[in-house]
């Protein structure tokens, strides 16, 4: 048989190659959150992120093309691990477990040193301000869409609720407390706010 027709076998990767992949990403991330909560955005520098994931700088910049985009990309991403959407049957139900996960996500030590320096740098770099808000406002109104849409199938919500207005009043409130007042946030408080934040969507529909 000639090497032309000898029956060609596809190339595999070398074993681990797609582990070694995932190790190398999540020190990466690990690494973003840590040098972000030590130095915050402005003194944070790809050369450090490296040096503490233990990789080359080349391996950053093969899944990123910037510091920006590193930071809201891997801050986005654990937003959306921690924020799963919830579909408990009721919209109250959802609006309740979807503020215990934020109440949760914002009071992680590193979440609550690293989002004030987000934003105070935001305030200070259009740059910044536009592609942080675009990203995380994506990840929250992706969660709060399909809270909607259930509601919506349910009956509890009509069509034309609007996500954005629902996003604010479920959040705001949230935010203001954990990260302006830096006040508790008890599973009374929570109740309440989904209650109030419940009525709030009902009654903004109701003639």
């Amino acid at each position: 048989m000639s090497d032309a027709e000898k029956p060609r076998r596809e190339r595999r990767a070398p074993a681990g190659a797609a582990v070694l992949q995932k190790d190398v990403t999540l020190a990466i991330q690990a690494a973003v959150f840590t040098e972000l909560a030590k130095h915050g955005y402005g003194r944070l520098s790809i050369e450090a992120v490296a040096r503490r994931a233990g990789v080359g700088k080349t391996a950053i910049y093969r899944r990123w093309t910037s510091k920006l985009q590193m930071v809201v990309e891997v801050v986005s991403a654990a937003a959306v691990k921690v924020m799963p959407v919830p579909d408990t049957g009721t919209l109250s139900g959802d609006i309740r477990e979807l503020l215990d996960a934020g109440a949760q996500a914002m009071r992680h030590p590193l979440a609550s040193q690293i989002v004030p320096d987000l934003l105070a740098e935001a305030a200070r770099n259009p740059d910044i301000a536009e592609t942080l808000e675009n990203a995380l406002r994506e990840t929250q109104q992706g969660l709060s869409a399909v809270m909607i849409k259930n509601a919506v199938e349910r009956g509890d919500l009509p069509p034309d609720t609007d996500v954005e207005l629902a996003l604010d009043m479920v959040f705001g409130p949230l935010y203001w407390r954990v990260a302006v007042t830096r006040s508790p946030v008890s599973d009374d408080y929570l109740d309440h706010l989904a209650e109030g934040a419940t009525a709030a969507l009902i009654g903004a529909h109701t003639p």
